[in-house]
């Protein structure tokens, strides 16, 4: 008997920690959402590219594309152009699409949509350190500037990360006269990205230009030049002008380097717009999409994978553990009683559909009815299958009598008692007139009233949106419902009702 008894409570811990193990792993590895109306971010970046082209020339445009291996997943990415081939290629760590034509007259017009959301996304990828850098050749006063800014840089400086930040600071000091030297006179933040990535080259120190894009609703935007260098473990990205270090969340990475965005053959007056735009969507319909687009699928092995119509079915399915765990609670603890288990789950099930009120009345009426004709077979002295024939078949007549009425009354709730299980009611009929037979009507009627009500505890349970949406999300936590129910099949003690009952014997054995 102790084997028995630890071999349960080892295979009721290994359901729990089983049914808790992997939803935990849905909600904080998979980021499934815990509830249906969640919703989250979802980004529409557009760019436009507008051009001339040259009459009988052929035309080639190119445009850098953000890479795909950022905090941010793509679920959408398309290129709207007429007439234009399309090709993407990959250009060092860039990507880039190339749109081509043979021939092209006037103004000309190309689109690039990409759709993007954070959430389902990787960790930025760990981008290995650059190779050692060699230093930009000067000469003459060029390299005399450049010394003299390197020099006091390095005595103020004890890492890459305050190399570049002090460069950087020097840098936009446009009053010093090695700074003026080198920018040419200008302060644009490319010129100054220029020099800086020219004095870091002379300390070795590598550097990249990053390209950015704001995720913030916006008509028109240009993109925002950042420094990024990698100190072996991870980027470090610094804001040429104001020296910030540490991009913003909010920022996208388009392109990398110094070659401009758009280039073009066959063309002129060139440019390029950008319009961000922000919306949100539900949180699994978009987990589904993002799904689509990963290798790795995220709700392929859930009932998400199943279709739209089997879906429908095993939302209702799968709440059926739930009803039966309420009918457990009401008859192993409170000490309820009912006619079996499955019975008032299913008379639930059917109040999804004719709803509590009308279910409660319809059941009764027919019932009543049904045991009236039960006793009246039994002056017959019938066997017992052809007796339930004939009551089934009463129950049959008896609701399309009552659908039939209700249509004409206008009572159109009542119809849906065509979805009362025939069978469930012709066998509770059967069931009451025989406890009514053996234990007499007041018991009969007892168990009626709590089937009744345990029917409607569980479909009130059960209609639960929120409980629907995560038991069929999440249905390892039936695990945890089977384990509670093993533990429920060893309770001895006593039940609610029992402890109402002695509650007098209690008080007479204390008097005496």
């Amino acid at each position: 008997m102790h084997a028995i008894n630890l071999h349960l409570k080892i295979l009721i811990l290994l359901l729990v920690i089983a049914g808790l193990g992997t939803t935990a792993y849905q909600i904080f590895v998979l980021d499934i959402p815990l509830t249906e109306d969640e919703t989250d971010n979802i980004w529409s970046l557009d760019a436009r590219m507008e051009f001339q082209a040259r009459e009988g020339t052929p035309v080639k445009a190119q445009m850098f594309l953000p890479p795909l291996n950022q905090e941010y997943i793509s679920l959408n990415e398309s290129f709207i152009s007429s007439n234009y081939g399309v090709s993407i290629n990959q250009i060092e760590s860039n990507r880039r699409v190339t749109w081509s034509a043979r021939r092209a007259q006037g103004k000309q017009t190309l689109y690039y949509r990409l759709v993007l959301t954070q959430r389902y996304a990787n960790e930025r990828d760990r981008v290995p350190p650059f190779p050692q850098r060699t230093p930009v050749p000067l000469e003459g006063v060029e390299k005399t500037a450049a010394d003299a800014l390197i020099n006091p840089i390095r005595q103020q400086s004890a890492d890459i990360e305050t190399f570049i930040s002090e460069t950087i600071r020097r840098v936009n000091d446009i009053t010093d006269d090695n700074v003026k030297l080198l920018l040419g006179g200008s302060t644009d933040a490319h010129d100054k990205a220029r020099v800086i990535d020219l004095l870091l080259s002379h300390a070795r120190i590598p550097l990249e230009l990053v390209h950015t894009v704001r995720l913030e609703s916006s008509n028109v935007q240009e993109p925002e030049l950042w420094l990024r260098s990698h100190n072996g473990e991870g980027w470090m990205y610094f804001h040429p002008e104001t020296g910030q270090q540490g991009i913003p969340d909010n920022r996208l990475v388009w392109w990398t380097g110094n070659d401009p965005l758009f280039t073009l053959e066959g063309g002129r007056n060139a440019s390029v717009s950008f319009t961000v735009n922000n919306s949100e969507m539900n949180a699994i319909r978009l987990a589904r999409m993002a799904d689509e687009t990963r290798a790795s699928a995220l709700l392929e092995y859930s009932l998400y994978g199943l279709p739209l119509h089997a879906q429908q079915v095993y939302q209702l399915m799968i709440m059926i553990p739930v009803g039966v765990l309420v009918i457990l609670i009401l008859r192993n603890l409170i000490g309820m009683q009912t006619l079996g288990t499955f019975t008032p789950v299913l008379i639930a099930l059917a109040f999804r559909e004719t709803d509590v009120g009308w279910g409660i009345f319809l059941f009764s009426v027919i019932t009543a009815l049904g045991l009236s004709l039960r006793s009246y077979l039994e002056h017959l002295k019938l066997q017992m299958l052809p007796r339930l024939s004939v009551v089934l078949t009463f129950v049959v007549l008896l609701i399309a009598v009552i659908s039939l009425f209700s249509h004409k009354l206008g009572f159109e709730h009542a119809l849906a008692i065509s979805l009362f299980p025939m069978v469930i009611l012709t066998m509770t009929i059967e069931r009451l007139s025989i406890t009514w037979e053996e234990r007499g009507g007041v018991h009969s009627f007892k168990v009626a009233v709590g089937t009744l009500i345990a029917a409607t505890l569980a479909h009130l349970l059960m209609s639960i949106p929120e409980l629907t949406y995560f038991t069929f999300t999440f249905p390892g936590i039936l695990l945890v419902a089977v384990a509670f129910m093993l533990a429920m099949g060893r309770y001895r003690g006593y039940r609610l009702t029992e402890l109402m009952r002695f509650k007098a014997m209690l008080k007479k054995s204390g008097e005496s």
